[in-house]
């Protein structure tokens, strides 16, 4: 099967809806520790959402936030990965996927932030079986699916009569 870069102008809903609920564990590479960045924020939503994060940036390893350690890089993570969420641009994409093939196990997924978009980089990852998404977020795409994007107005086009819940810091937050 050759690879087909259309396929990636827009993602089926099961298909991110499946990942979203599939991964566990997500490093995110270029995460900053500036509050009005958005790595920064995605981060701590993931972990408020219960994820466990692994935020990937060599000038701040070692130190912590939202109680996960930062990593110099990717192989320095200490467990198994499923998704890579790259922050950074689209010319770093392929060296970051070409260092996550690397990884023993091998990530399910490689995720491309909003604005980030490299073909050469999804086709080496889906030519190992990697599902890759690009240009997408992974915090609007679960508040989407939760149904919390739309406590700020915005029409996700899915109903749901799923409730909030509470969360134990007094946060509202849902479930996909």
């Amino acid at each position: 099967m050759s690879f087909d870069p259309h396929r990636h102008d827009s993602y089926p809903d099961s298909v991110i809806e499946h990942v979203l609920k599939s991964v566990k564990s997500i490093a995110l590479v270029g995460f900053s520790s500036n509050q009005s960045r958005p790595s920064f924020f995605v981060t701590k939503y993931l972990i408020e959402r219960g994820y466990t994060l692994y935020p990937i940036n060599p000038g701040l390893a070692g130190q912590d936030f939202f109680g996960a350690k930062v990593y110099a890089s990717l192989n320095e993570v200490p467990g198994p990965i499923d998704m890579i969420d790259i922050f950074r641009n689209s010319e770093a994409a392929e060296d970051i996927t070409d260092e996550a093939l690397k990884l023993s196990p091998v990530p399910k997924v490689i995720w491309m932030q909003l604005g980030v978009r490299n073909d050469q980089a999804a086709e080496k990852a889906e030519a190992e079986g990697l599902t890759v998404i690009m240009n997408r977020c992974p915090k609007i795409e679960f508040g989407r699916f939760s149904g919390e994007i739309g406590w700020s107005g915005v029409n996700t086009g899915l109903i749901s009569s799923k409730r909030p819940q509470m969360a134990t810091n007094g946060i509202q937050k849902r479930t996909i």
